[in-house]
């Protein structure tokens, strides 16, 4: 039977993107693709884009060892929405301010945002060589690169900066985000050859230099109405493109974070809200196949 069977776990979400957070750092068991993919069946699972499952700590200084599952079983480096939802969990229950926790993108450094119900979450540095992405080939500029939807003359999105927010991220800068079909064009666009990791796809557009809307088709999870690592890769690339400023708002379809590129270590700053939905534990009967 799975880890998970009768689990407590904590629905919550980070401007709408759907977070489950399981504390597991008393137990030695692991959680697997078959339990993830079983948590977001859709007969008595609970739906979520991302499941944050925090374990024992294998770092001093840290709180925990996070692993991200995407609702198809596969795994991400980073999640910042879900961040914010796993801080508020500790936070509310220690009483602490501060703490630090890895993940398989690196260290995250988190704290209390300027008011109570703001979180911030240091995303790391931004990572803009072909191969960290990854891409398939090499793109010596990776501000721009060659990759298109439609026909050659008249591409449908084209064009995009590429960046790795802790995953593979591709920006299309467009007019009107919601001109396009991303339910349509996101899965093509994910599981692109150029992408061997394949990548989050995300279509922005710059308001002025200080706002940035966009959405986002998230690597094996779907469309989703927020996905705080895209609104980090949107903000770099603009800035690289000098299009925008480094400190920005980003509108997502679920609600806005503020992200900074800090310029004396290059780090990603992400401060948003984190909301609690309700307690639960798991039903074992959505394990019984994986069993």
């Amino acid at each position: 039977m799975s880890a998970l069977a009768n689990h407590a776990f904590a629905k919550m979400n980070g401007i709408g993107n759907e977070i489950v957070v399981v504390d597991m750092r008393d137990s030695t068991a692991k959680v697997t693709p078959d339990d993830a993919r079983a948590v977001a069946s859709a007969n008595g699972g609970v739906a979520y884009d991302q499941l944050m499952v925090l374990q024992k700590p294998r770092l001093d200084g840290t709180e925990a060892f996070i692993r991200i599952y995407n609702n198809d079983g596969s795994e991400a480096g980073a999640c910042g929405n879900g961040m914010r939802c796993v801080v508020r969990r500790i936070f509310e229950k220690s009483g602490q301010t501060t703490a630090t926790f890895e993940t398989a993108a690196g260290l995250l450094n988190c704290w209390q945002g300027p008011t109570p119900d703001l979180y911030t979450v240091d995303m790391g540095a931004p990572k803009f060589g072909w191969q960290d992405i990854p891409l398939a080939e090499e793109f010596r500029d990776t501000r721009y690169i060659e990759l298109q939807i439609g026909p050659i003359d008249n591409p449908i999105l084209h064009s995009p900066s590429v960046v790795n927010m802790g995953n593979p991220h591709a920006v299309f800068w467009v007019e009107e985000v919601s001109a396009y079909d991303l339910e349509r064009f996101g899965p093509l666009l994910e599981n692109h050859p150029i992408f061997p990791e394949r990548a989050n796809i995300t279509l922005a557009h710059i308001v002025d230099r200080d706002h940035i809307t966009i959405r986002t088709w998230e690597r094996g999870a779907g469309l989703t109405k927020a996905c705080g690592s895209a609104a980090c890769a949107a903000a770099v690339a603009a800035a690289r493109l000098k299009r925008a400023n480094r400190n920005v708002e980003i509108t997502l379809p679920g609600g806005k974070l503020a992200i900074e590129w800090r310029e004396r270590d290059d780090h990603v700053l992400m401060t948003g809200t984190a909301t609690f939905e309700y307690e639960g534990n798991f039903d074992p009967a959505l394990f019984a196949p994986v069993g």
